[in-house]
């Protein structure tokens, strides 16, 4: 019997295959499905800064000042019975979840301020988060914001969180930092317990129209991951393994078994998925579960500890292999279709 169990941030999974934050987690059927084909965690849906701020705005302007300059309506105002907020869904969500699954569940945080974080941080580990993941979507865009003040805006609000909670911090991280290994020592210093390798930002794009009179204009869409997008993942997490004591969790590109490997093998302690779940459901999941246990027993690995790292930067005898040197020599491979530059 092959040992499929990992560590992840302190938790002790059955498996390494989690799904990461993605609307499949926001419908409680959907998440036992999950369960039931074998994650090893759950990482719950994104509970985004912006939308608890415009929602306290809403209500401020509708709720509460409704009557502003007209004193005698003040008795005439409805009664608009209970308001629950996004912040009470969600944590009525994951106390729900808390209930119905037995594999840890993991709450997600979406912003880039500090106010507000420490007091959700501490609401979600009153609801019983088994872990808490930051993910700080920020966009440098203005040309007075200098590296290490980015770099500083992480650090400020993981120690603030850090200051006043006691579960396991997740930093999710984008691959736009100059210095990686340096940046995630400043993490660990901080308090963080693991990174998630690689947030994937929704890139706007431009809508060309269809005819000469359509008006131009900038618009938002989804693009699911590609397993190439894995491999970016592969090189840092080989680079990060043996440099630091937190969990590596690799996020992004993850289609089946294939990439499940080489990320393990690269130093990868999870395996996060979304995109490859939302295409063809929980399914997916015991599928990639068999195809793992399949290509490890053909190699007579007895357990995924066996062989998790063992391709990683520390232990290849060429270590520029996932340096500079591999970027010239598939520069120098290439060669192009014959006749097409005759």
């Amino acid at each position: 019997m092959i040992d499929l169990s990992t560590d992840y941030v302190g938790l002790k999974l059955k498996n390494p295959l989690v799904p990461s934050a993605s609307p499949l987690s926001k419908d409680l059927d959907s998440a036992l499905r999950l369960e039931d084909a074998g994650a090893g965690a759950l990482v719950m849906y994104s509970l985004f800064e912006e939308q608890l701020r415009a929602e306290e705005a809403m209500t401020d302007r509708f709720l509460l000042h409704a009557d502003l300059g007209h004193g005698e309506a003040d008795g005439f105002l409805p009664d608009h019975g209970p308001f629950q907020s996004s912040l009470d869904q969600y944590l009525e969500h994951l106390r729900l979840l808390k209930q119905r699954l037995e594999i840890p569940v993991i709450a997600s945080l979406n912003g880039v301020s500090l106010s507000g974080w420490v007091e959700l941080g501490k609401e979600m580990q009153r609801a019983g988060a088994d872990a808490l993941e930051l993910n700080v979507y920020y966009v440098a865009a203005e040309a007075i914001h200098a590296g290490a003040a980015v770099e500083a805006r992480y650090v400020s609000l993981l120690t603030e969180l850090r200051g006043v909670v006691n579960l396991p911090i997740i930093m999710k991280l984008s691959p736009f930092f100059s210095s990686l290994p340096h940046f995630v020592t400043q993490l660990e210093q901080a308090g963080a317990r693991g990174v998630a390798l690689f947030n994937r930002f929704m890139q706007a794009d431009i809508d060309l129209g269809q005819s000469p009179q359509d008006r131009l204009r900038m618009v938002d869409q989804l693009h699911l991951s590609t397993p190439d997008e894995a491999l970016l993942r592969m090189r840092w997490i080989a680079i990060l393994r043996g440099r630091t004591p937190l969990t590596l969790a690799a996020t992004g590109g993850v289609h089946g078994y294939e990439e499940v490997m080489k990320l393990l093998l690269a130093g990868a302690d999870v395996v996060h998925m979304a995109s490859c779940l939302l295409q063809h459901g929980p399914g997916r999941l015991s599928e990639i579960l068999r195809d793992m246990e399949t290509w490890m027993s053909e190699r007579e690995y007895q357990s995924v500890a066996q062989l998790k790292g063992s391709m990683s930067q520390q232990h290849l005898p060429d270590p520029g292999a996932v340096e500079r040197a591999s970027y010239i020599r598939v520069i120098d491979s290439f060669k192009p279709p014959a006749g097409v530059w005759r």
